[in-house]
């Protein structure tokens, strides 16, 4: 799992930032605040910072303190004493001063660092633990008597079903609606989830992977569409499809913490015959795992990444590897008239998402998708498509 360890450590440091006001004494009656960003640029008695609300100048001064805090401890107490030599650009700050009238400089105080390489390094560890100890996929049912949670988890190939216990004092988080940052995730509880949902949770299997022990949990509901691109808008950074479900339009916002690859053409059609029956005998399902091996990708399942390997982490850690070496792509990459499929939240808003992930090169799996609904149906109708696109469908992780 990819943490977004700068969302985290930036929520983080606004209550540490925000606790030090008590230790410098107001010499005027301007009351000090607090500005939070990213480092751009830097030059001597000035950093340039990048805040939500635009960039702003952060002034130095002799009388400035710096504290360095590391990101997998961001206290008050876990600060320990820097200097202006330790920051560099991407760095994450939290400053304490005074902002200026025309709200375009602010004169620190106090400057509170978490370092790009300190919050790689935690992103590192934090991937390590999930993809060892971590398990995701999609809520089958929900027990609130049992407190039990059955997932069924999928790799390259079959799916294999878990019964997810929480542990005691377990940490239950969700997903704010259209919002794909893991740091606006909201505390929740068993009851709040629901078939259908997405799930990743961090614990222990049992010996036979039948069954996991969680002490963390997240969860969200999501939806996928596809369709083809009717504009683009690259100052804007987002994307107009033709819903293939509904024929409306649907514009597609791509933040910072969207992922955005390209289905490599030759395994997105072997994948898409296979899931229609047409790669192996006995019709979908019938088989493991094709095995893709052009372009660097994955060459199949491997134990314990589905197809009836050990269900937990190997399983979505196929999909997740395979996902990884898919060539990342941008907006402007994108071309009129080619078919996307994107991942989102679920929300009221049938007329605006914003993408957790988007994926190029999946027109086979809309061909095979209206093809079964219009075997299944004899003509397709509206909301009756079923996607099933390998690596799409959940959220890329907090």
């Amino acid at each position: 799992m990819k943490i977004k360890g700068g969302i985290l450590v930036f929520f983080a440091l606004f209550i540490v930032a925000g606790m030090s006001t008590v230790a410098f004494p107001q010499a005027t009656p301007i009351k000090p605040s607090v500005v939070l960003g990213e480092v751009t640029s830097m030059e001597p008695g000035k950093i340039a910072l990048q805040t939500k609300d635009g960039a702003i100048d952060v002034m130095l001064s002799a009388t400035t303190e710096y504290k360095r805090v590391p990101p997998d401890n961001p206290s008050f107490k876990a600060a320990v004493e820097s200097s202006l030599t330790d920051i560099g650009s991407g760095d994450k700050l939290a400053v304490q001063g005074i902002l200026a009238a025309d709200k375009k400089t602010f004169a620190a105080r106090a400057v509170y660092i978490v370092t790009k390489a300190d919050i790689s390094q935690k992103q590192v560890k934090e991937s390590e633990r999930w993809a060892t100890r971590g398990v995701s996929g999609r809520v089958a049912s929900v027990d609130t008597i049992t407190n039990q949670i059955k997932v069924e988890v999928r790799g390259l190939g079959a799916a294999t079903n878990i019964v997810l216990t929480p542990k005691e004092g377990a940490r239950l988080l969700r997903y704010a609606p259209n919002s794909v940052k893991f740091s606006e995730a909201k505390t929740s509880t068993i009851s709040e989830i629901q078939a259908g949902d997405m799930l990743r949770a961090l614990g222990d299997r049992s010996a036979d992977g039948a069954s996991f022990s969680a002490e963390e949990i997240i969860t969200g509901a999501f939806r996928t569409v596809a369709g083809a691109v009717k504009s683009i808008d690259i100052a804007k950074n987002e994307v107009v499809i033709s819903d293939s479900q509904t024929q409306k339009d649907l514009t597609v916002e791509l933040g910072s913490a969207s992922l955005l690859k390209k289905f490599p053409e030759e395994m997105a059609q072997r994948m898409a015959a296979v899931q229609g029956g047409g790669a192996r005998p006995g019709g979908p399902g019938a088989g493991g795992a094709v095995r893709p091996e052009a372009n660097g990708a994955p060459a199949g399942a491997q134990p314990g990444q589905g197809g009836g390997g050990r269900p937990g982490a190997g399983a979505s850690r196929g999909i997740d590897d395979m996902l990884d070496r898919f060539p990342t792509i941008s907006v402007s990459d994108l071309k009129v008239g080619e078919v996307i499929a994107v991942s989102s939240t679920r929300t009221n808003n049938l007329e605006r998402i914003t993408a957790i992930k988007l994926l190029a090169g999946v027109e086979p799996f809309l061909r095979a998708a209206q093809a079964q609904a219009a075997a299944n149906g004899g003509q397709r109708r509206q909301g009756t498509l079923s996607l099933d696109i390998p690596g799409l469908d959940g959220f890329g992780g907090p």
